[in-house]
């Protein structure tokens, strides 16, 4: 019962608020500790674990460069760039990033667009830009950035697994053959074409109603 200690550290560290990472440590060496891992034997399974995720350290050199040029007024160029441009809908930009944000994660390019690399520095600013542009007013439009937000969750989770190679099609199919359900990942990923194109043409028409909405009285 001692290895699930763990358990209660995450609990407790995260109703005290504590750094999560931290918490996740501790976590980890009290229950490699109560399950009879040596010291060094936990310290190789971090690093094993940092060496094959390394990849997931670049972001904390792109939050720091985002934060600089939003510091230098990026939101605010990209603003005035929509500002400028006459008869340009929020419902046109945002059609144009999900078509993006489709292909790029269909290619296995998740990670060339996102919340923090686009959607907050460039694309909601531009999307504020351009609603405030149709309806005339002059106060932050936080619905236009929360559908630019969620406009890349779908681009992105809708056109992922038609990559062979992505995370959620080897599960679905590990899911599928602990059921008995033997099935390539190729066939996986092109019955994944239909289900992104009709999220594309759902998500289209939310886009040009959000469009129609905005639009002055």
């Amino acid at each position: 019962m001692l290895v699930l200690s763990g358990i209660l550290i995450i609990v407790a560290g995260f109703v005290l608020r504590f750094n999560p990472l931290l918490v996740v440590l501790v976590s980890a060496l009290a229950t490699g500790l109560a399950a009879g891992i040596g010291p060094l034997d936990l310290l190789a399974a971090f690093g094993k674990a940092f060496n094959d995720s390394r990849y997931v350290t670049v972001i904390y050199m792109v939050l720091p460069v985002i934060g600089l040029l939003e510091r230098h007024g990026l939101q605010e160029r990209a603003r005035t760039l929509i500002a400028g441009l006459r008869g340009f809908t929020v419902g046109r930009l945002l059609l144009g990033y999900l078509l993006f944000r489709q292909v790029t994660a269909a290619l296995g390019l998740v990670s060339v667009a996102g919340h923090a690399q686009t959607v907050r520095p460039l694309v909601a600013p531009m999307a504020e830009a351009a609603a405030q542009q149709q309806s005339g007013e002059e106060e932050r439009d936080e619905e236009a950035a929360a559908m630019a937000a969620a406009t890349d969750n779908i681009g992105l989770f809708f056109g992922e697994d038609i990559f062979i190679a992505i995370g959620s099609i080897l599960l679905m199919k590990g899911v599928l053959e602990g059921y008995g359900i033997v099935i390539e990942p190729f066939h996986l990923s092109v019955w994944a074409i239909p289900t992104a194109i009709a999220a594309f043409v759902i998500h289209g028409v939310r886009l040009m109603l959000f469009d129609r909405r905005k639009r002055r009285p």
